[in-house]
């Protein structure tokens, strides 16, 4: 599975991607999907944050996407980033997770990033707190309750990946 840097012609399949989870899922706290102009908006700023935005494709079709954006906006948070990894259902379970996540930390390795945080709602469902440990994410913190969604209230879990 090819894992490339993305173009703005990827952010139809990213947008639908993120939909299907954001509708269907409580692994983010968004109620509505992004629209198409929402997702321009987020590309080029963390593009042009000179932040790392991925996609891995499975026959030619884009399959899951990575990227990170900054943890606070305050300059003193400059090197410390929060990841987001999605995987389209269709292609779970078949790596993609495993390849974004590598290529994601050489990239952000690559861009003198110093942290990375993972903010993963605790679903229920391990995969994304196992696949996060597996490249040496460490626990750093629970917020309890933090969301409302799908009539549900839901904790986050706080990991954290240091490059230096």
């Amino acid at each position: 599975m090819p894992t490339r840097t993305a173009t703005s012609d990827d952010l139809a399949a990213v947008a639908e991607i993120y939909a299907h989870y954001v509708l269907t899922s409580v692994a983010t706290f968004e109620l509505e999907p992004p629209d198409a102009a929402d997702w321009r908006r987020r590309f080029e700023a963390i593009v042009g944050a000179g932040l790392p935005f991925l996609v891995t494709e499975r026959d030619g079709v884009v399959a899951g996407y990575a990227y990170c954006a900054p943890w606070k906006t305050r300059p003193a948070y400059a090197g410390t980033v929060e990841d987001s990894v999605y995987v389209s259902p269709s292609a779970v379970g078949q790596g993609c997770g495993t390849e974004l996540i590598r290529e994601l930390l050489d990239a952000c390795r690559a861009a003198g990033l110093r942290e990375v945080i993972a903010v993963i709602a605790d679903t229920g469902d391990p995969a994304s707190v196992v696949l996060h440990r597996r490249f040496g994410f460490t626990d750093a913190g629970r917020l309890v309750r933090v969301g409302e969604k799908h009539g549900r209230r839901v904790d986050t879990l706080l990991l954290q990946r240091s490059l230096a």
